[in-house]
């Protein structure tokens, strides 16, 4: 049995898999809300301590029935003891030796601690967007959605994900000759360039709360609603209604419920600026790794934003790159529809880590 797991600094996904070779279904899997703990170690020895109890149906092979077992009661049974071969874990956060020390929890990750700690021979810390690359490859065509079809070459180069959550995860995978190989990135926390006046006045409102700008700060679920502060303060057009939605409810929720169903001037022109920007951070990255297999957008804000991002305005953004227009372009754009593709791709890599050693 291998581990899989998704930590996020707003929730932790974690997975049970009886994978071998080929991508299948976990037998079982739970999500914890990360803040709500102290560190991850908790929340995986309360996940092995929850797992579905057996009942007397779970026979093996050899068992011979009474001839009573369909009209017999059926005892639930104390939960069969987990031999966990693996673990693989997709962290928000740099990993440096196997370890992390996330950037929107207060948690210090050590992957041979974890190991020891449960007992499990092999356990990788990758960065979370390492992880959604190693799943990306195992998607099918039904789990996109395509922003732009391009015309990507007919030799393999390279591809780009950029993901927009609680935070920003950006990685290019390169492609070594065999198959695609991820490279973790932290490119979410580069300096945020700001490509028109309106936005130039949005770096200069960010200042003053932050020495730093970054994509993140704007490309995520807290920057959609730093966006929205930006045009309350500076155009003064925000409706009551929506000021007290906000102040109880998720403001990122609220904000692109508003500017979805034209409910709010504010929270349309916020998604605009808001999709304008992803999309152009989505093109700075595809120029820096020439990425010309393809874009990828994931993340839990993408497959919300869908219809916001299909009306242009993520593509105009994208393809805004002067005399390099016509080549982004050419570049496809998908967005990821499968909200576990990291905690896929961890179990992926934890899979092929409890594969025996060739001697």
């Amino acid at each position: 049995m291998i581990l899989a797991g998704d930590i996020g600094g707003t929730k932790t996904n974690l997975a049970l898999y009886e994978w071998t070779t080929d991508r299948i279904e976990p037998v079982h899997t739970d999500s914890f809300h990360s803040a709500d703990y102290q560190a991850l170690d908790e929340i995986v020895e309360e996940f092995l301590g929850t797992l579905p109890p057996k009942t007397s149906q779970d026979k093996l092979p050899d068992e011979v029935d009474d001839g009573d077992a369909e009209t017999s009661p059926q005892p639930e049974l104390p939960p069969a003891p987990i031999t966990l071969t693996a673990a693989c874990f997709g962290v928000a956060g740099p990993v440096i030796d196997n370890r992390c020390r996330t950037t929107n929890l207060p948690w210090v990750i050590d992957g041979s601690e974890l190991a020891q700690r449960f007992d499990i021979a092999h356990v990788q810390l990758l960065n979370d967007l390492e992880a959604t690359a190693h799943g990306l490859l195992l998607l099918g065509p039904e789990e996109v959605v395509i922003l732009n079809a391009g015309t990507p070459p007919k030799k393999k180069q390279a591809l780009a994900l950029i993901a927009a959550g609680t935070g920003l995860g950006e990685c290019i995978l390169y492609w070594d000759g065999t198959r695609y190989r991820p490279m973790p990135s932290e490119g979410g926390h580069t300096d945020f360039a700001p490509n028109s006046d309106s936005e130039i006045e949005l770096l200069r409102h960010l200042r003053g709360s932050y020495l730093h700008v970054s994509y993140e700060r704007i490309v995520s679920g807290p920057g959609l609603h730093a966006v929205y502060e930006y045009l309350r303060d500076t155009k003064k057009n925000e409706p009551t209604w929506l000021a007290e939605k906000i102040k109880v409810g998720d403001p990122a929720a609220e904000i692109a419920q508003a500017g979805l169903n034209g409910q709010a001037e504010i929270a349309s022109q916020a998604l605009d600026m808001f999709a304008s920007i992803y999309g152009a951070e989505a093109g700075n990255l595809a120029l820096k790794g020439l990425t010309l297999d393809g874009v990828y957008v994931a993340g839990g804000i993408a497959p919300k934003l869908l219809k916001k991002l299909q009306d242009g305005s993520f593509m105009r953004g994208f393809t805004n790159k002067g005399r390099y227009k016509r080549l982004m372009n050419q570049i496809p754009v998908k967005v990821v529809t499968n909200d576990k593709t990291a905690l896929l791709g961890a179990a992926s890599v934890a899979a092929r880590l409890a594969l025996p050693v060739p001697s």
